[in-house]
């Protein structure tokens, strides 16, 4: 099948025009300019975004999975919906979500025909003044807004590429603000540490919205309450507005019973590991609430969250991918995340030896990702993915060798050798021998594709499974305002 806007191509071949075109377009540098871009670039489309009802997700971590669930439950409550997240592990059109469904391959040629000329004429006024073409992400924010507006979405929830205040996506406003668990990240762009950092997060809260909160620590908890009294928003906090009553620990997931300023929920099965995620059901149930209640919580209804819960998904994250051995990915990238996946991973999993596969891009925390670790894994293999800003693999495994010991390192120079030699040494285990993948979204983009191609997928329950996607996409940054890895 050929295309309008491509007459020459197929679908998948103009797919991948589209790809590298945006691909080649850098991240942002001038992160005070960037709004102005995609103003303007909006301003020229009719300003979509204005007609949106939008749910801002902003946090560290967890707020891909707590999107996720937001969007989730808004469907099972008969709402159509809007999904942006980032990044994406196969397909850029994972990015754009339509009633659960990533853009087919026909409306990204469409939209891409729509946008591409207001795109071509703000990078012209750009470079005229000194300054950059509009980078990636801001391209994707403008494709995003205009393939939910032409949608017609009842609701639009939309992750933050990074921080939120000088975040692309900031040009819209959201009536109700969620903060996930903030804690230090991204250093070169945040500053002042944690206070910094909820000051830029903050950023997303808007005159008059709904603020739903995690627990946060003291100090950036200060910076919320402050901003949200400067904009007349009202908060809903974890621990005083709503917690997690119970959880157990069950196949597939876990039973968690949760209270909100509404209601109590007994009982909801949320078919996603670890403790952190319970967490997140809780701030995505309160979200929703206050989204549906305009401001005000409102109770949903009890077969409708069992559904939402029932049908989420978060891909990459504590995601059990292959068997025989067990290969787990996740895509904690700083100490935080490593942190969380540890306890979850000592609940609901029982290995006699663990293998980690481990690549970090060169702007992390490496020693705090390795340290988290140490204890977690008994041999270690380093690596490194064909991202421009990973980490060198020698480099890093001289770091390795100094936390875990020179005998429990070894370094493999590309993904799937790493993966290859992990799986080996955890097939020939005595008892139960497992692989854990993790450090980068790019090193689990590019471990999820190359177990896809090579071994036996593993028997999981429907809340981690993922479609597998055209081969020819290109694995991702890890940064959400960051582009692709030609493949």
């Amino acid at each position: 099948m050929t295309t309008d806007v491509f007459p020459e191509l197929s679908l998948s071949e103009a797919e991948r025009e589209i790809d590298a075109h945006i691909f080649a377009r850098t991240p942002e540098a001038d992160h005070e300019a960037k709004l102005l871009r995609v103003t303007q670039a909006l301003s020229l489309l009719g300003d979509p975004h204005r007609s949106l009802d939008i749910i801002h997700v902003t946090g560290t971590n967890g707020k891909t999975s707590t999107s996720r669930m937001v969007e989730s439950l808004l469907r099972a409550h008969g709402l159509s919906t809007g999904l942006f997240t980032s990044p994406h592990l196969t397909t850029l059109r994972e990015r754009i979500m339509i009633d659960g469904s990533p853009l087919p391959q026909d409306a990204l040629v469409r939209l891409w025909q729509q946008v591409s000329p207001a795109i071509h004429a703000v990078d012209q006024a750009s470079i005229q003044r000194g300054g950059p073409r509009m980078s990636f992400f801001e391209v994707l924010t403008v494709l995003g807004f205009v393939a939910y507006a032409d949608a017609g979405v009842d609701a639009l929830v939309l992750e933050v590429g990074i921080g939120g205040l000088r975040d692309a996506t900031n040009v819209a406003d959201g009536r109700i603000a969620v903060l996930t668990p903030m804690a230090r990240d991204h250093d070169k762009y945040f500053t002042g540490g944690l206070p910094g950092v909820a000051h830029e997060k903050s950023g997303i809260i808007k005159p008059g919205a709904t603020v739903v909160s995690a627990l946060q620590k003291d100090e950036a908890a200060q910076v919320i309450v402050a901003a949200a009294a400067q904009r007349q928003a009202s908060v809903f906090w974890e621990g005083a507005h709503m917690s997690v009553s119970d959880r157990r620990i069950v196949p597939g997931g876990q039973v968690v019973t949760m209270r909100t300023a509404s209601r109590n929920y007994v009982d909801v099965f949320v078919p996603l590991h670890g403790e952190f995620q319970a967490q997140n059901a809780l701030i995505a149930l309160a979200a929703c609430e206050a989204f549906m209640g305009a401001g005000v919580p409102r109770a949903l209804s009890l077969p409708a969250v069992a559904r939402g819960f029932a049908g989420a998904t978060s891909p990459g994250r504590m995601e059990v991918v292959s068997a025989e051995p067990t290969v787990i990915v996740d895509a904690a990238h700083n100490p935080h995340g490593i942190a969380a996946l540890a306890d979850t991973l000592r609940e609901t999993f029982d290995f006699d030896r663990l293998i980690g596969v481990v690549a970090v891009l060169a702007d992390k925390d490496a020693e705090g990702i390795l340290t988290g670790l140490a204890g977690l894994i008994d041999e270690v293999v380093i690596t490194q993915t064909r991202s421009h800003r990973a980490a060198d693999a020698e480099v890093l495994a001289e770091r390795a060798r100094l936390i875990f010991g020179a005998d429990r390192v070894r370094v493999a120079g590309s993904v799937p050798d790493a993966v290859q030699m992990a799986t080996t040494i955890a097939a020939e285990a005595e008892g139960e021998g497992g692989v854990l993948i993790a450090g980068s979204i790019t090193l689990v983009a590019e471990a999820r594709r190359h177990l896809q191609a090579t071994h036996m997928p593993a028997t999981v329950d429907a809340g981690t499974v993922v479609a597998a996607a055209d081969a020819a996409d290109a694995p991702v940054e890890d940064a959400g305002d960051a582009g692709a890895v030609p493949a």
